[in-house]
C-alpha cells in the first residue's frame, strides 16, 4: 500500500496556504462526475462588485456581534462599504479572503471587525498576527484595532524595526490580542528567541495588509520564518489595492474554500480625485513647488503631501522648505523610527500642513485632512502613482493630485495614464509669477545643501547603503546554499 503526504502550497519556496495532513492512503479515481463536483467546490469563488452599499444593509446584518454593531456607531460609521459588506461575513464564516478594493475604501475594518468578533468569543493568546510593509503602517493599524476594540480591553503590540528588542520581545511573551508587525522585525525576534514561536501557536488570523507588497520576493525570507510557527488550520486574509500573478496564484492554491472580492478591475483612482500635471524643465521644480505651497489656503487645501524619489532629495526638500520658512516635516527611512514618528505626529495632528515624503508613506496611511498630493519626482510604476494619490480623496471625499513633469518623466506619465485609462489634466499658473521668486528659492537651497552637508547626512547615507548591500549579499549567500542543498537532495533521491 503506497503513502503519501498530502500538501497544498504554491512551490517550495512559498507555502503560504500550506496545510499539512496525516499521512493517507492512495484514493481511488472518483468517477467523473464527482470528479467535476469536487473542482468546482475547490475553485476560488471570485465577487466582482463596487456598487454601493445599499442603505437598508447595516453592520447588524453582516453577523457582528451587537458591541461592534455600537462600535461602529459610536465610530460614525453608518454602512458598511462594499469591501466590508462581502468580505465581513467570508471572514466569519471560516473562509480565506482576498480582497481588493482601491485606497480609502475600509479595508482595514474588513478584516478587523470580524477577527474582533471571533477574539471576543475566546481572548486568550494570540489571536491574530497582522503583517504589514512599513513601521507607519504599523502604528495606524494599531490604533484602528484599538479603536474598534475599545470596549474589550484589546491588548495590541505594534513589533516594528528601530524600537528596543527586549522591550518587543517582553511585550509578545505577555500574549497580547493581536500583534502587528513589519517582516523583519518579526523573524528577528522569532528566530533569536526560541520561547517566542509557541507564543503563535494558537493564532486563528494571519492577516498580509497591503498584501502585493508583502509578498514582494524580498520579504520571502520573512514569511516563511513566521509560517512556520503558525497554525496550519488559521485562516489567512490578504487584503490590497493592487492585484499581482502572487496574490492570485496563492489564492488559487488555498486549502480552504477561498473568496475573492475584487471592487475593481485593474488600477484604478476615485472619480472624487482630480490629477494634473505641470511639464517643467528640471531645474525649477522647487520653485514651482514653493509658488503651489505658498497658494494652498487660496485654493482650499488643508493639508499636503509631497512625494520624492529618494531619502536624500526628502531630507533636501525638508530644509528647503524650513529655509523659506513653510511647516512642514520629513519622513524617510533613514530617519530613526522616533523621529519617523514625531513627523507623522506633528502632520496628522495639524501642527505642520505639510509631509515631504518617500514611498514609506504612500501605502494605506488614513489622514483625513489630506486634500493634495504633489508628485515631485514621477514614481518609476504606474501602481506606486495610485498609491501615492490615493493618500487623498479618501471614503468619498474630493482631492488634488499635482505631478511635476520633466522632458525625461514624459514615457513614465503616458505609461501611468495608460494604465489608469485617463489623461491627465493640465495645471494652470502664470510661469512669470511663478518665477518671481527663483532667486530667493536658489538662496535657499544652496543653505539648504550646506545644512545637509554640515549635519553628516551623506556619511549617514552610505554607511546606510554599505549595511543594506552586506544584507543583501548574505540573503544571496543563503539562496545559493538553499538551492544546492535542494540540488544535491534531488540527485540523491
Amino acid at each position: 500500500m503506497e503513502y503519501e503526504e498530502e500538501q497544498v502550497k504554491v512551490d517550495k519556496n512559498f507555502p503560504l496556504f500550506s496545510r499539512k495532513t496525516k499521512p493517507i492512503t492512495t484514493p481511488k479515481p472518483l468517477p467523473k462526475e464527482q470528479q467535476q463536483r469536487q473542482r468546482q467546490r475547490q475553485e476560488v469563488e471570485k465577487e466582482t462588485n463596487s456598487n454601493p452599499t445599499p442603505t437598508h444593509i447595516t453592520f447588524s446584518d453582516l453577523g457582528l456581534a451587537e458591541w461592534a454593531i455600537k462600535t461602529c456607531k459610536e465610530l460614525g460609521m453608518k454602512n458598511p462599504t462594499p469591501v466590508q459588506r462581502h468580505c465581513i461575513p467570508r471572514i466569519l464564516s471560516g473562509q480565506d479572503v482576498l480582497g481588493l478594493a482601491q485606497t480609502g475604501s475600509g479595508k482595514t475594518a474588513a478584516f478587523a471587525l470580524p477577527i474582533l468578533h471571533r477574539l471576543a468569543e475566546d481572548p486568550y493568546g494570540v489571536s491574530c498576527l497582522v503583517v504589514t510593509p512599513t513601521r507607519e503602517l504599523a502604528f495606524q493599524l494599531a490604533e484602528q484595532f484599538r479603536a474598534l476594540g475599545s470596549c474589550l480591553n484589546l491588548r495590541c503590540a505594534v513589533v516594528v524595526g528601530g524600537m528596543d528588542m527586549i522591550n518587543q520581545t517582553k511585550s509578545l511573551m505577555q500574549r497580547p490580542h493581536v500583534v502587528i508587525a513589519t517582516p523583519g522585525r518579526i523573524k528577528v525576534l522569532i528566530e533569536q528567541n526560541p520561547d517566542l514561536p509557541p507564543v503563535f501557536s494558537r493564532t486563528k488570523f494571519l492577516v498580509l495588509d497591503e498584501a502585493d507588497r508583502v509578498l514582494d520576493v524580498g520579504f520571502e525570507e520573512e514569511l516563511k520564518a513566521i509560517f512556520q510557527c503558525l497554525p496550519k488550520n488559521r485562516q489567512t486574509l490578504l487584503f490590497s489595492a493592487t492585484m499581482t500573478s502572487n496574490l492570485k496564484t496563492l489564492l488559487e492554491l488555498s486549502a480552504n474554500k477561498a473568496y475573492f472580492y475584487e471592487a475593481y478591475e485593474g488600477f484604478k483612482t476615485v472619480e472624487s480625485l482630480k490629477q494634473q500635471y505641470i511639464f517643467i524643465p528640471k531645474n525649477v521644480k522647487d520653485v514651482y513647488l514653493q509658488y503651489i505651497l505658498s497658494k494652498i489656503k487660496d485654493i482650499g487645501v488643508r493639508s499636503a503631501i509631497i512625494f520624492v524619489s529618494t531619502c536624500r532629495i526628502c531630507q533636501l526638500l525638508g530644509l528647503l522648505l524650513e529655509e523659506l520658512e513653510i511647516d512642514a516635516a520629513s519622513l524617510h527611512s533613514y530617519k530613526s523610527q522616533s523621529l519617523r514618528l514625531s513627523s507623522l505626529h506633528k502632520f496628522k495632528s495639524g501642527q505642520v500642513p505639510i509631509l515631504v515624503a518617500t514611498d514609506v508613506a504612500s501605502r494605506g496611511l488614513d489622514i483625513p485632512t489630506v486634500d493634495l498630493v504633489i508628485n515631485y519626482d514621477i514614481p518609476r510604476y504606474p501602481q506606486d502613482y495610485v498609491h501615492r494619490v490615493g493618500r487623498t480623496a479618501r471614503a468619498g471625499r474630493g482631492g488634488l493630485a499635482v505631478s511635476f513633469v520633466t522632458q525625461n518623466d514624459v514615457n513614465l506619465i503616458h505609461e501611468i495614464e495608460a494604465v489608469l485609462g485617463k489623461q491627465l489634466e493640465k495645471f494652470e499658473c502664470k510661469e512669470n509669477e511663478v518665477l518671481d521668486n527663483i532667486t530667493k528659492v536658489y538662496k535657499a537651497k544652496r543653505v539648504a545643501s550646506m545644512k545637509m552637508m554640515d549635519d553628516g547626512f551623506e556619511e549617514k547615507a552610505e554607511s546606510r547603503k554599505a549595511q543594506k548591500l552586506k544584507m543583501q549579499n548574505e540573503r544571496k549567500g543563503r539562496n545559493k546554499k538553499r538551492k544546492r542543498e535542494r540540488a544535491t537532495k534531488d540527485i540523491e533521491a
